[in-house]
């Protein structure tokens, strides 16, 4: 069996930028995804397509293959009250270099760094983490198995072969 689309893929492997390791996954808890789905950068898996089981990859993503160049449009000053809870301010999670989980106005979730802060507005950067950086992977296939009906319906692996572990909070709406 070769990695191929709507097969789920599972890999260990080393993620790096500028010859710093900055994510290692094992074999023990490897990444399992389902291949094509989208969910994954659209290079990354052009890198790993056409793998066997325990082959082995090693390959670079240029920033713009990867999360893009750093976008200053995407660091807003967001004023204070926002941050306000029964009128009062939590001072402890404005803090430079702290992670805020936040809502943008559709209601979706993002993650915002604390860049600085004063009085009236707290700037946030909602650029992804890794953006403006060239990406290096290098590890295995550890297992590639063919893809559930439900999991080719719900575009992603379930744990167990079950969707009622799933994390998705849309998972459940899309059928059943």
């Amino acid at each position: 069996m070769i990695v191929e689309k709507n097969k789920v893929v599972s890999l260990s492997y080393e993620l790096k930028v500028e010859e710093e390791t900055v994510e290692t996954v094992g074999a023990d808890s490897p990444l399992m995804f389902l291949f094509g789905a989208g969910n994954l950068l659209p290079k990354f898996e052009e890198n790993l397509n056409g793998l066997k089981l325990n082959d082995g990859f090693d390959f670079k993503l240029v920033y713009t293959e990867a999360y893009g160049p750093v976008n200053d449009d995407a660091i807003v000053d967001v004023p204070m009250q926002a941050f306000s809870v029964d009128g009062e301010i939590d001072r402890e999670i404005l803090k430079v270099g702290n992670h805020i989980p936040m809502l943008d106005q559709s209601g979706n979730r993002l993650n915002g760094l604390v860049v600085k802060f004063d009085e009236e507005f707290i700037a946030m950067d909602f650029n992804h983490p890794l953006a403006g950086d060239d990406l290096h992977f290098s590890g295995k296939v550890v297992e590639i198995r063919e893809a559930t009906a439900d999991e080719l319906e719900h575009g992603h692996v379930h744990a167990a072969d079950s969707c009622e572990n799933c994390t998705d909070p849309d998972c459940h709406n899309k059928s059943n």
